[in-house]
């Protein structure tokens, strides 16, 4: 574990879909630290919540979404304390056909990021590594919206995404009788 130091501290670099296998067990070992509440929970891994669900995810990503695939790391005292992955889609795609007649009509027709995971070491977290992670998809990406999922128990993700900007849109579930989620959505400035 790196020992917190300041903000200065912290260098973000970017990747490229064909950059990315490489660091996946890394990505997934920070992403299990950084959630103890998901990993430990019983029935996590039946619902995707698990590190071989996200190894998963990713790969599935990298195949099916890597025109645009993007994913930003930080990195303290030369070990990865963060990480974040995005990528342009289609709003038929990312909203699903339940939820896209409820999503704003800008919001359906602008370009959209659909940001999948955005984690920090709890040792690094509260230190603004998350909106600098955050900063960097969009930049990358830059997109016209973005949205992304959060468990509603998820407090922690909740207020960043609201002090980045985000709102509520609606409901969402992966799959049928699947867990729900809280689908929120950002319209990024300068669109």
């Amino acid at each position: 574990m790196s020992t917190p130091g300041t903000r200065a501290d912290v260098v973000i670099r970017t990747y490229g879909p064909g950059q990315v296998l490489p660091l996946v067990d890394t990505i997934a070992d920070l992403w299990a630290d950084a959630h103890p509440e998901i990993v430990d929970t019983p029935g996590a891994a039946s619902d995707g919540l698990s590190v071989p669900a996200l190894r998963r995810q990713i790969t599935h990503h990298l195949r099916n979404h890597a025109e645009g695939f993007t994913l930003v790391a930080a990195y303290a005292h030369g070990s990865m304390v963060g990480f974040g992955y995005a990528f342009p889609c289609t709003p038929e795609y990312w909203f699903g056909s339940e939820l896209l007649p409820q999503i704003p009509e800008r919001a359906r027709t602008g370009r959209l990021m659909g940001l999948c995971e955005l984690a920090v070491t709890p040792a690094w977290q509260g230190q603004g590594i998350g909106t600098r992670l955050h900063t960097a998809l969009l930049t990358a990406i830059d997109p016209q919206w973005s949205s992304l999922l959060v468990r509603p128990d998820n407090t922690g993700g909740r207020a960043l995404y609201e002090r980045l900007g985000y709102r509520y849109a609606g409901p969402y579930r992966n799959e049928p009788g699947g867990l729900v989620y809280d689908l929120l959505l950002l319209r990024v400035d300068g669109s």
